[in-house]
């Protein structure tokens, strides 16, 4: 138990620490003021750098959701990888050379927009390896990229070069948790493969427990579950995209805000907002420990809330704060900041919870958020234009902040939060269950494979036509199935998975504690 609790320790420190450097290498990019506009006649269009790095990552997303699986896997693989972390050194130099021409800029959201999307894609499936602790990673590595990225904001441009080691440590980071992944997963086999001391037997007291009838439902998700995931998901990824859109109109607003060093006011507030987080996450989880129960308020909600509190605060002092030294969109820059670290975690629970690659989900969410943050930049650049010259566009930042209050309230609310965690958990652990049968009964293969299927209720026929092999074969796989577990029918199958989701449901509190 402590050696595997020290491997779950040492995954979360390298995922936090690898993703932080990736992220610390898009927020230094993005905020550093090294971003001048650019004149369009006599308007002047403002973040066009990052109009352009946007645009480019999410073309990269898109072709990510339209290639094969094989061609995903082979986009990711860690030979393309590594060419990706070399091209983003080749961004990392041209932003420390600011410049407005057209084909430099085009070329610089290129080398940077396609590899971070790729890599970011990278991370999402390393973040699903992680299981549980995803959610801690992630918020820790919130903390640690506002660290990364506060020295590249009080320093001049030419400092931006030396931001291509940040890649190079996130990749050897991605890079050294695949060995790590399959050798936890081995360990946890055998672990789970002791207990079976007879055949039907989870554990040598299981005979004291009484297994109740339990149907299908109460294993798989049922249709109007997978109707509402479905649901839930689509007003998660609506109110990213105005959460992004907030964010957008609020990077034109005052863009010389940014040369006053609000950029840095923003990293260290996201350094407190991690801090903050990640107590929230403990005193919850704690909590749950205490009480067993699987009801209370969920703490990575009590995160999210965090977030737009911080962002709303924002938006309320920024005609305020500006005389004291700390623009009010510094405060708002930090919020979103926290809030997309935030939509990062659930991003990852939306991918449980509609059994998607994370690669895919990392892409659906990210595409959302960014081409949010580009409508609200072109649009709140044209809001700058019609105003009066000289005067400061406060209608922006209110436009801003009554998208951010709408997407809050109507159309990603706290209740939806809950409600998609608390599907993606369900997910988890009929997963966890399968596995579990698989490794401690010595399923084969196409075993494994046709056991989730089983349990989901589908006949020899069904099963047949999914895996595309013949109905006899199915079968055969199936009765093979039932010998191995000791059972004598499909009923009795679901049993013993109810009586493994117990098991994994005790450990779990066991290990909490």
């Amino acid at each position: 138990m402590g050696e595997a609790k020290g491997g779950r320790d040492k995954r979360v420190v390298r995922l936090a620490v690898g993703f932080a450097c990736l992220q610390g290498y898009l927020l230094s990019v993005f905020y550093d003021g090294v971003h001048p506009a650019v004149l369009l006649g006599s308007f002047s269009f403002a973040r066009p750098q990052v109009l352009l790095i946007l645009a480019w990552t999410v073309l990269a997303f898109v072709l990510l959701r339209v290639f094969s699986a094989k061609a995903r896997d082979a986009a990711l693989s860690r030979t393309l990888l590594w060419c990706y972390v070399a091209l983003l050194a080749v961004g990392a130099a041209l932003a420390a050379v600011p410049g407005e021409n057209g084909a430099p800029v085009a070329f610089e959201g290129l080398v940077i927009g396609i590899p971070s999307a790729l890599l970011m894609a990278a991370w999402g499936r390393a973040f699903a390896r992680g299981g549980e602790t995803g959610a801690v990673a992630v918020l820790a590595s919130a903390g640690l990229a506002g660290i990364l990225a506060l020295p590249f904001c009080l320093l001049p441009p030419a400092a931006n070069v030396a931001l291509g080691i940040l890649p190079v440590a996130s990749c050897a980071a991605l890079c050294s948790l695949e060995p790590y992944a399959r050798a936890a997963q081995a360990a946890d086999g055998s672990d789970r493969a002791e207990p079976a001391a007879a055949p039907g037997r989870l554990h040598p007291d299981a005979s004291s427990t009484p297994v109740r009838q339990v149907r299908f439902s109460d294993v798989v998700a049922s249709k109007d579950q997978r109707d509402e995931t479905m649901r839930l998901s689509m007003k998660m990824l609506s109110g990213t995209f105005v959460f992004g859109a907030a964010s957008g109109f609020m990077q034109v607003f005052r863009t010389d805000a940014v040369h006053e060093g609000s950029a840095a006011v923003s990293m260290l507030l996201l350094v407190f907002f991690s801090l903050a987080a990640l107590q929230l996450l403990g005193a919850g989880r704690a909590d749950e420990s205490r009480s067993g129960a699987a009801q209370g308020q969920n703490p990575l909600a009590e995160v999210y809330r965090l977030a737009l509190l911080l962002m709303m605060a924002g938006f309320l002092f920024v005609p305020v704060l500006g005389s004291f030294g700390v623009p009010g969109e510094a405060i708002v820059l930090a919020g979103y900041l926290g809030l997309s670290f935030v939509l990062v975690a659930l991003f990852l629970r939306l991918s449980k919870a509609r059994g998607l690659d994370p690669a895919l989900a990392f892409a659906s969410g990210f595409s959302s958020l960014y081409l949010g943050v580009m409508a609200g930049i072109v649009l709140g650049n044209g809001m700058v234009a019609v105003q009066p010259p000289g005067q400061i566009p406060f209608v922006v930042a209110a436009v801003a902040g009554l998208a951010a209050l709408f997407a809050y309230l109507f159309l990603f609310t706290e209740r939806d939060f809950e409600a998609l965690s608390s599907l993606a958990r369900t997910v988890d652990v009929f997963s966890e269950v399968c596995d579990g049968i698989a490794s401690t009964y010595k399923l084969s293969k196409r075993e494994s494979e046709i056991l989730p299927l089983a349990l989901r209720g589908r006949t020899g026929e069904r099963i047949a036509s999914e895996l595309f092999i013949s109905k006899s074969t199915a079968e055969t796989h199936l009765r093979r199935i039932y010998a191995k577990t000791g059972t004598h029918g499909r009923q009795e199958l679901i049993d013993l998975s109810e009586t493994m989701r117990q098991s994994i449901q005790q450990s779990l509190a066991s290990e909490s504690r």
